[in-house]
């Protein structure tokens, strides 16, 4: 999968080094699949959860760094590419602001 955008993911481990080891492994998974369901997701990521947001699309959402963070992304099984839309601490996904502006 290609992942749009690595930069992104850079700079939250930076703001959140806690995350930084983690969100390098979920990098290193996706980019060497072939999604083309939410199931084969989960055969990597067993937690991996789809969720509708405001615009009525549905988002995938990573557990990262044992629950301490949530990655949001919007897969495109058909391009075979992964958007980053919000990388959020767990106290910040669970206030679901977030469903709201995407």
């Amino acid at each position: 999968m290609r992942i749009i955008t690595r930069r992104r993911l850079n700079e939250y481990a930076k703001l959140h080094p806690n995350a930084a080891v983690s969100i390098a492994a979920w990098h290193t998974v996706a980019k060497r699949s072939v999604w083309k369901s939410l199931h084969e997701v989960r055969r990597a990521f067993p937690n991996a959860d789809p969720a509708m947001v405001a615009s009525g699309k549905t988002v995938t959402i990573f557990n990262i760094a044992g629950n301490h963070h949530r990655l949001i992304t919007a897969v495109h099984y058909d391009t075979e590419k992964i958007f980053i839309l919000e990388i959020l601490t767990h106290a910040e996904y669970s206030k679901n602001r977030w469903k709201k502006s995407l």
